[in-house]
């Protein structure tokens, strides 16, 4: 039975439209069949108000809006019911569900239903009106998915293993996996030596100076790398070191030490049967070892007891070689003028590795650039074939190319020989480049093209300190031991000793290749290194020098 209230505003609202259509047609009749706007009667016109009203109490089933290119109700989300509730269907009679937006509007009142106050429709098929707390929401749930609260969603938090964002580590940055990062290095430069406490930073893991001579692999044990007789090695030129790792414990080491400064004096012979019979690496072992069980610096017992020449030569076995040639490069241009001689001897003779620690170390010990150093310190194409050496770039493998070599060869006579003035950069190109091994065949290919030797054509195309650099560069990569044994054999012959450069040599080559270095003197000079020595040296200083000659090889080794 019709409900009386929607029957008394149904007819409230035909006089209320009637009377809207009286004063906007003026002109229309007062009778029953006068003409309204649209050509109608009023009679017409009502019906047409009521015909709409009923269609507007009907919007809540979904339709009522034709298809639009806006908001698709069955968009966004997956399976989407365009009736509002999961998992209900329209009721019989209802509109067809349009593209526009499905599921009309409730009502905004509480306890309403349709669109007019005491409207019984409610906005959903069997739904409830009212949409306060506690009572069914006129609304779908979120998510929108039939028969179920929410979509079934993927963790994007970390330690989980659905799908979602990678996993995040520490600090909300993508953690890269272990095998991308860079690789644990070495022991790199401690600036206080001796302390324990102190980490060392790491360095990428390319070949640094111990594992040079001493031949430690990553795990720490003895590996005895390839021995190749100098001029015929490979692109790192591995050579015969005198001292190499052997059995020893640190802290009997230690107490030898401590008991040898001990009282008054210093047993020197002891010093030297422990720390010239020691690798580097066993050495800072020992500083280790000494601070903890005495509470004292080694390095600063060692310089209160020892004196002159021996002190320095013992410190300099004390001190990290990284941080050795700093300090050797660093001495040589402080002051008024600069030794371009060790400059060469150093810049021209490291591995790219320990080129590159060498560039670290200098930076934390002295807050400068190497480079920026030598490019302030020299001059010309001297200045530019250090700073291509400091760039620690050659090529270091064992790859060769005899074509290659025949054009570089013709490369370089055109740019020395065959033309009046020499094109400095093509020689620095080429012999700051290329491997050992190919420059050694570009070198015997220069031979057969000029008939004469590329030390003869630098030695008379070049002058001053870059044809010094040139045949110091030209000699380690022909002999690496024949270069050394003839800076060796310079800093003794004459009057006096350059002892600073004897130190220098014997300690730098010692975990290298200074048993190469001992058998070309002995070759160019026919007399024995050690003999040499003991006519320009004396005491303890002597007996150390001839100790890291010898050698330890007679010591159980690992």
């Amino acid at each position: 039975m019709p409900n009386f209230g929607d029957l008394l505003m149904k007819g409230a609202k035909t006089v209320l439209d009637q009377q809207l259509n009286k004063r906007q047609n003026p002109n229309s009749a007062s009778g029953g069949g006068g003409q309204n706007q649209y050509g109608g009667s009023s009679y017409d016109q009502a019906n047409y108000n009521q015909q709409n009203n009923q269609q507007n109490n009907m919007s809540g089933f979904g339709g009522g809006y034709p298809q639009q290119d806006g908001y698709s109700g069955g968009g966004g989300y997956p399976q989407q019911n365009p009736y509002g509730y999961p998992s209900q269907q329209p009721p019989s009679g209802a509109y067809p569900a349009q593209g526009g937006y499905s599921g009309g509007q409730g009502s905004p009142y509480p306890g309403q239903g349709g669109p007019y106050p005491g409207a019984q429709n409610p906005p959903y098929p069997g739904g409830q009106n009212s949409s306060y707390a506690g009572q069914n929401s006129p609304y779908p749930p979120s998510g929108g998915f039939p028969n179920q609260p929410y979509p079934p969603q993927s963790s994007a938090y970390p330690g989980q293993n659905q799908g979602g964002y990678p996993q995040i580590g520490l600090g909300g940055y993508q953690e890269i996996p272990s095998s991308g990062g860079y690789p644990s290095g070495g022991a790199g430069y401690n600036p206080n030596i001796g302390q324990p406490s102190q980490s060392m930073p790491s360095y990428p893991a390319a070949p640094t100076y111990p594992s040079m001579g001493s031949g430690f692999n990553s795990s720490g044990s003895f590996h005895q790398p390839p021995m190749h007789p100098m001029g015929t090695g490979g692109g790192a030129m591995f050579g015969n070191p005198s001292i190499r790792p052997i059995g020893s414990n640190a802290n009997a080491d230690a107490e030898t030490l401590r008991k040898a400064m001990k009282g008054l004096g210093c047993d020197n012979a002891k010093v030297i049967s422990v720390l010239c019979a020691r690798t580097n690496m066993q050495r800072q072992e020992i500083a280790r070892a000494f601070k903890v069980m005495y509470g004292k610096d080694l390095i600063q017992e060692l310089k209160s007891e020892l004196r002159g020449d021996f002190e320095d030569l013992i410190i300099a076995l004390m001190t990290p070689p990284a941080q050795y040639d700093a300090q050797q490069l660093h001495r040589a241009m402080a002051g008024i003028g600069t030794k371009e001689s060790v400059l060469i001897e150093i810049m021209t003779s490291r591995t790219n590795a320990q080129i590159f620690e060498i560039r670290n170390v200098y930076r934390a010990m002295y807050r400068s650039d190497l480079e920026k150093d030598l490019i302030s310190e020299t001059s010309g194409w001297f200045k530019r074939l250090l700073v291509s050496m400091c760039a620690g770039g050659r090529d270091e493998n064992n790859f060769t190319d005899p074509l290659r070599a025949n054009q570089d060869a013709r490369k370089l006579y055109a740019a020395g020989e065959r033309r009046l003035g020499t094109d400095e950069a093509c020689f620095n190109s080429i012999l700051a480049a290329q491997n050992y091994a190919q420059l050694r065949l570009v070198f015997d290919e220069y031979q057969k093209v000029s008939n004469h030797s590329i030390e003869q054509a630098i030695d008379a195309e070049f002058s001053g300190d870059i044809r010094d650099g040139m045949m110091a560069l030209c000699t380690v990569i022909r002999n690496r031991g024949a270069y050394f044994a003839k800076l060796l054999h310079d800093s003794m012959k004459g009057l006096g000793t350059r002892d600073n450069d004897l130190i220098r040599l014997v300690v730098t080559r010692s975990e290298i290749d200074l048993g190469d270095v001992r058998n070309e003197f002995q070759r160019l000079y026919k007399t024995p290194l050690e003999n040499m020595i003991k006519g320009d040296c004396s005491g303890s200083y002597k007996d150390g020098l001839i100790a890291l000659v010898h050698g330890n090889q007679g010591a159980q080794h690992f």
